[in-house]
C-alpha cells in the first residue's frame, strides 16, 4: 500500500525513527492493549498480558514500515498483532501443555485493572463475565467494552465486518443481560 498523505503525523514521524513519535503512540495505546489482554484467555497462565503486549510492541516496531494508516488506524493495527501474538502464545502453550498455575484471584496485587475511563474493574470479575459468552463474543465485548476500540477497528483486530461485530457485541450484551438480569449493561 503507498504511503502518503494517508499516513497520520505520528506514524510517519514514527516510521522515521522517531523517538517522541513512538512515546507518544505508547502513551496512547500501552493501556488499552493491556487491559485488552488481561481480559481475554490468553492458554497459557505463563504469559503475562504485559509480555505478549512487550511482543506486541516489538513486532510493531519491527514491521512499521510496512503499515500505511492514519494515526488511529495505528490501533487497530497494533491490536491485530497482539491478537497473533497471543493466538501464537496460545498454540505453543497447548502443543507444550504447560500447567502452570493461574494468579490466585484471593490475592490482593491481582484483582484490580483501570479501565481507560478510569473505572475500577476486578480481573476475575471480567473474566468471569466473559466466561459466559462465546470465544468471538468475548473477544468482541473485550475489544469495545473493556478497552473502548471502536467498531471499526475491532473489525480489524478480529478480522470481522463492521456489521459482524455489532450484531455479535448485540447479542453478547443481550445473553449477559438475561443471565444476570441486569439492565445496566449498554445497548
Amino acid at each position: 500500500m503507498p504511503r502518503g498523505d494517508q499516513d497520520g503525523p505520528l506514524v510517519a514521524a514514527a516510521r522515521a525513527g522517531d523517538e517522541d513519535a513512538w512515546g507518544e503512540l505508547y502513551a496512547r495505546h500501552a493501556r488499552r492493549l493491556q487491559v485488552w489482554l488481561a481480559s481475554l484467555p490468553s492458554g497459557d497462565p505463563s504469559a503475562s498480558p504485559e509480555d505478549v503486549a512487550s511482543e506486541a510492541w516489538l513486532t510493531a516496531a519491527q514491521k512499521i514500515g510496512e503499515f500505511s494508516g492514519s494515526d488511529d488506524d495505528f490501533a487497530g493495527w497494533l491490536f491485530t498483532i497482539a491478537r497473533f501474538t497471543l493466538n501464537n502464545r496460545r498454540r505453543t502453550a497447548q502443543r507444550r501443555r504447560t500447567d502452570a498455575r493461574e494468579p490466585d484471584p484471593a490475592d490482593p496485587s491481582w484483582g484490580v485493572v483501570g479501565s481507560p475511563e478510569g473505572d475500577v474493574v476486578g480481573q476475575a470479575e471480567t473474566r468471569r463475565l466473559l466466561s459466559r459468552l462465546s470465544p468471538r463474543e468475548a473477544e468482541v465485548i473485550a475489544c469495545l467494552e473493556v478497552v473502548g476500540l471502536d467498531v471499526a477497528a475491532t473489525a480489524r483486530v478480529l478480522d470481522m465486518s463492521p456489521t459482524a461485530v455489532r450484531v455479535a457485541r448485540h447479542r453478547a450484551l443481550n445473553r449477559l443481560r438475561a443471565e444476570l438480569g441486569d439492565t445496566r449493561l449498554g445497548s
